[in-house]
């Protein structure tokens, strides 16, 4: 087993990708919260890909994936742009929940496990 583990853009209170073990693991919610509920779908979904692109991985290497949404009702549309993003047959394992946010601005955030080579 090993216990290296590999860090990318570490801060003070969060890295932005850990990877151990084969194993990535990173939480992405949207660079620019001024946008709409689509907008921020949008820019995590291309973050959760540039992210994993650091450790060899991409969306076809997705493991499990938790969803956190500020309003149940934004939920089809978040299903819609999901779908349309995901490789077809290499979905993962997904819960989504309705979740405060630490900024109020914040409409989305994303809990990713993915493998990394």
């Amino acid at each position: 087993m090993s216990t290296t583990i590999q860090r990318f853009g570490v801060a003070k209170r969060y890295s932005d990708l850990v990877v151990h073990n084969g194993t990535a693991h990173l939480v992405e919610v949207a660079a620019d919260e001024t946008q709409d509920f689509r907008g921020q779908v949008t820019q995590c979904l291309a973050q959760i890909e540039k992210t994993l692109s650091h450790c060899g991985s991409d969306k076809s290497h997705l493991l499990q994936v938790q969803i956190f949404v500020k309003h149940l009702t934004d939920v089809p549309v978040l299903n819609e742009l999901w779908e349309a993003w995901l490789p077809e047959g290499k979905a993962p394992s997904r819960a989504c929940l309705q979740a405060n946010m630490v900024l109020e601005e914040y409409l989305v955030e994303f809990i990713v496990t993915a493998a990394a080579n």
